[in-house]
């Protein structure tokens, strides 16, 4: 695969727009509370889930995600490997064996949700190991077209000393690719850090699918609606899964 062309970097006013995070987070504490509350409100069923930062974050960044799946009734657990600065074949085989040890420890599949790279990961942890992942989510993830251009990609430059350019063919071609488990990919059109068009599968099927929803990249870990289609999508009992189109009538891809 070579450079991707067609996709531009997300308009400097989206990536200004990034600021209202801050707006999605105070949202999501006022309305979770009251949605929490209704019957309907899908429960969790014990299950552990991995939750993965995005590039240049940590654990700190996805504790409110954690929180709210553990008020759930899931056991969700952080990364535990620092600052995520990209380092992906120095990190695989640990992630790997994180989530052999929670399969094992529970005797039950492992849910992966990625945020950002975080979900480049997870669909890469997935197609090593898909006897253990019982689905992924990823949200924000740029798995379609991770060497497109980017406003984060100077940092990643800064941080690496690579260029995006510079990532091998076989490698590009092996993220396109999707896990052979239940994959929802949640973006918004409002992204101001990667293209929305580089995180959606290009093609939906039985086991993938894109969900759109409104806010930042930033805001994606915390953003009221994201946390409703994560708990609905986590809720569907093992080997029942189905995508959302099917389940409401109504498809969320781009």
């Amino acid at each position: 695969m070579k450079v991707n062309e067609k996709i531009q970097r997300p308009s400097l006013l989206l990536l200004i727009m990034e600021a209202r995070t801050l707006l999605e987070a105070g949202s999501y504490f006022l309305t979770i509370p009251f949605l929490k509350s209704l019957s309907s409100f899908p429960k969790g069923d014990g299950h552990p889930v991995l939750v993965l930062p995005g590039f240049m974050a940590s654990d700190l960044s996805t504790q409110i995600l954690r929180n709210f799946l553990d008020e759930l009734g899931y056991t969700a657990y952080p990364w535990n490997l620092g600052r995520n600065l990209a380092h992906f074949e120095e990190l695989e085989l640990m992630m790997n064996e994180r989530v052999k040890w929670l399969h094992d420890h529970y005797g039950r599949k492992v849910s992966l949700i990625g945020w950002s790279l975080g979900g480049v990961y997870a669909r890469e942890i997935a197609k090593a190991m898909p006897q253990y992942v019982r689905q992924v989510i990823t949200l924000g993830s740029p798995f379609a077209a991770i060497d497109a251009e980017n406003n984060a990609e100077w940092v990643y430059e800064l941080v690496s000393g690579k260029k995006i350019r510079d990532i091998e063919p076989q490698l590009l071609e092996r993220i396109v690719k999707s896990p052979p488990v239940p994959t929802t990919a949640i973006f918004t059109r409002g992204d101001g850090v990667v293209s929305w068009k580089s995180c959606v599968e290009p093609e939906e099927g039985p086991i993938t699918e894109n969900i759109e929803v409104w806010g930042s990249h930033c805001g994606l870990g915390h953003n009221p609606m994201v946390m409703l289609h994560i708990a609905e999508r986590l809720a569907q009992s093992e080997g029942q899964w189905k995508p959302f189109r099917d389940k409401y009538g109504k498809a969320k891809a781009a």
